[in-house]
């Protein structure tokens, strides 16, 4: 059975826990309890409540919008039966990192999420090391995630003007690119000036993304031509050359798990929710539960209405999404109406991955893990926002942007590292929390406890984490020349090199992890 560290908390948390906030300032007395026992000040208003942080998160997974852009990896590496059964698989696994991660968000609320975890879970003498490479994976992550909203929006209106004029357009890389920089730069300016606003428009991007998944659901279904039961659920390909059927499908499960990568997305966003160890663990669980289930949904709808596989691929506009939705509508308006949902709904989770991206950033930096980290944590007076981190982030996507003006494979190779950074993140927090588990070491208290079960979910998901790891690292065909290959490994230990270089010359000066900043006795 799992023991506790107890620290001193007001009789009436609970009660306030329920409703009543001391001021918009700082919460909850549970959550000013929770600052005062990280050591941290409160700098941001607690102006998010479930629905607004339910919607942010959810936005952020954006699960079925990331099929509907990404299935045409998975169809060459398992083709529609692997993905269907690979997502179901996947859907599992991640259900068992959500819930393992809620249980330590519950546990210790805060901005800096994985990297504040590691501190706390991890042997004390690893935890300093190990807790700096995850900030830096973390940031890496999110980052990644931030560039990939914008250029998809970016390049999914390039293929809507490509659709409406093949023979006068002329399209260039650049052209994609530009656009994806200017709805970059619009992103960061709505979270600088515009931040008090953020969880009013979670509410609403919660109703686009339902309504929004109905107005593409209705005429797929209605309008699209269908694909026979057995070429959609017993229709396995190795069309790569593999040699292994389970080999691709395993391959491709990497489209399944970049669509549902995310789920501690709420957790940097817990210094400006109230009653976060509450409501936090909550919205975490509902973000997977709710998101793998509209994308299910969503890819079996697409695998039954692909029509020819060979004319989507071939699509000159860039997405076999958009020309599905012309064969669909036998009309390029109906496809531009329906690919205008995909990119508004791109745009929204575009705003939403910088507000937690820069909040990953704000808070490695607090803590003194990142070069110039005065100035990249300092919250400007009249402001409730990250201002520099916001600066930062959104100039490292339009550095990322410009990549594809060069070479659209390096920019692809940059971007799939994405995942595997996340997923390094996740393994080593849960990683760190199984190793007290296994050692009968106490945990922190919380409101949402896994308790029995605790050590076979994280056994689990960490078995899950490994698989996803190592097959995130494989070329997308066997033996393939130098310019395709997966090129993530190095990118990955560019980071490491990076990091470790910085550690070398300054961190290790001035980081200690954010387990020192906590107060037992708070």
């Amino acid at each position: 059975m799992d023991k506790s560290i107890t620290y001193s908390v007001d009789p009436t948390e609970d009660i306030n826990d329920d409703g009543v906030v001391l001021d918009e300032k700082t919460g909850t007395v549970a959550d000013r309890n929770a600052m005062a026992r990280l050591g941290k000040e409160q700098l941001f208003k607690r102006n998010f409540g479930f629905v607004s942080i339910f919607g942010f998160a959810l936005i952020i997974m954006s699960t079925w919008e990331t099929i509907l852009s990404t299935l045409a990896f998975g169809l060459g590496n398992g083709g529609p039966g692997g993905l269907i059964w690979t997502f179901i698989a996947a859907y599992i696994g991640f259900i068992l990192i959500s819930v393992s991660m809620a249980e330590m968000a519950s546990m210790a609320p805060t901005s800096g999420g994985q990297y504040h975890w590691v501190s706390e879970f991890a042997p004390p003498s690893v935890q300093k090391l190990l807790s700096y490479f995850i900030g830096w994976f973390g940031i890496l992550g999110y980052q990644i995630g931030t560039t990939i909203g914008a250029f998809v929006a970016g390049t999914m209106i390039q293929g809507v003007i490509i659709l409406n004029n093949p023979d006068t357009y002329s399209p260039q890389r650049w052209h994609g690119t530009l656009i994806a920089m200017a709805i970059t730069i619009c992103v960061a300016l709505f979270n600088i000036f515009l931040a008090n606003h953020l969880p009013l428009v979670e509410g609403i991007i919660l109703v686009l993304h339902i309504a929004g998944f109905v107005a593409i659901l209705v005429p797929l279904w209605v309008m699209a031509p269908r694909t026979p039961s057995s070429e959609v659920w017993t229709s396995f390909t190795d069309a790569n050359s593999w040699g292994s059927i389970g080999v691709a499908c395993l391959v491709g499960m990497i489209t399944n798990a970049g669509a549902l990568v995310g789920g501690d997305a709420a957790a940097h966003m817990a210094e400006e929710l109230k009653s976060a160890s509450k409501i936090l663990p909550r919205a975490m669980i509902w973000t997977i539960a709710v998101n793998g289930l509209l994308g299910f949904v969503m890819l079996v709808t697409f695998l039954y209405t692909l029509g020819n596989l060979d004319d989507d691929l071939a699509s000159l506009t860039g997405y076999p999404v958009i020309q599905v939705f012309a064969t669909a509508t036998e009309s390029n308006g109906g496809a531009v109406g329906l690919t205008t949902i995909l990119i508004i709904l791109n745009v929204c989770a575009n705003l939403t991955t910088m507000a937690g991206s820069s909040r990953q950033l704000f808070s490695f930096a607090r803590d003194k893990g990142v070069p110039f980290h005065r100035w990249v944590s300092r919250v400007p007076p009249g402001y409730d926002v990250p201002v520099n981190s916001i600066i930062v982030s959104a100039f490292c996507s339009c550095v990322f942007h410009c990549i594809n003006i060069g070479s659209s494979i390096a920019f692809n190779i940059i971007m799939s590292i994405g995942t595997v950074a996340l997923i390094t993140s996740y393994m080593t927090s849960i990683g760190s929390i199984t190793w007290r588990r296994i050692r009968g070491l106490p945990l922190l208290p919380s409101k949402f406890s896994l308790g029995r079960f605790g050590l076979g979910i994280n056994v689990a998901a960490l078995c899950f984490c490994a698989v996803v790891y190592v097959f995130s690292f494989f070329p997308p065909v066997p033996n393939p020349p130098p310019a395709a290959m997966n090129w993530a490994c190095a990118v990955y230990g560019g980071v490491v090199l990076l990091a470790f270089t910085y550690y070398v010359i300054r961190a290790r000066h001035v980081y200690v992890g954010p387990v020192a900043y906590v107060n037992k006795n708070a």
